[in-house]
C-alpha cells in the first residue's frame, strides 16, 4: 500500500479499504445575508458534528463568519458529499430557526438559511502533482523501468 498522507491518525478502515478522505464545504447565506453571531456559530458546529457522526463522519474543523461557513469533514467512502451537504445544511437550518426565532426574519423563501450552492474541495494527502509523478513512476509490465 502506497501512504500518501502524513497524518496516520486520519486514515481509517472500513471493511475493505482504507481510507483518507478529507472535504472542505463552504455555506453562503441565502443572498449573502449577515445573519450569525458567535453564538450561532458555537451552536451550528455542535449541529454539524452531530449530523457527521450520525454518517460515521468526523468534523475536524469549523468556523465561519457571519454570511457563511467553513466545515471539514472526514468522511467514509460510503458517503455521497451531495448527501452530506444535503443533511449538514438543512438540519442545520432547521434547527437554528428553531433555538433561535431572532434568525426567522433572515429566512427567505421556503425557509431557508442557505444558498442552493456550495462549495466542497478535496483536501489531504500529497499533492496531485506527486501522487501523478508516483503512479507515472509505476515499473508497468512488458515496459521494463518506470516512464520518465
Amino acid at each position: 500500500m502506497c501512504h500518501v498522507g502524513s497524518e496516520l491518525e486520519d486514515i481509517h478502515t472500513g471493511r475493505h479499504c482504507v481510507f483518507a478522505m478529507h472535504v472542505h464545504l463552504v455555506f453562503v447565506t441565502k443572498v449573502r445575508h449577515k445573519v450569525f453571531t458567535d453564538r450561532h456559530l458555537t451552536r451550528m458546529e455542535a449541529i454539524m458534528r452531530d449530523v457527521c457522526r450520525d454518517f460515521e463522519a468526523k468534523l475536524v474543523e469549523f468556523n465561519g463568519e457571519n454570511n457563511h461557513v467553513h466545515p471539514l469533514v472526514n468522511f467514509p467512502p460510503k458517503v455521497a458529499v451531495a448527501r452530506l451537504v444535503n443533511s449538514l445544511k438543512g438540519v442545520s437550518s432547521r434547527r437554528l430557526r428553531q433555538e433561535f426565532p431572532d434568525l426567522a426574519r433572515h429566512y427567505y423563501q421556503a425557509n431557508k438559511l442557505w444558498s442552493g450552492s456550495y462549495l466542497a474541495g478535496s483536501v489531504g494527502g500529497a499533492p496531485r502533482s506527486v501522487v501523478k509523478q508516483y503512479i507515472e513512476q509505476q515499473n508497468r509490465p512488458g515496459q521494463g523501468t518506470a516512464r520518465a
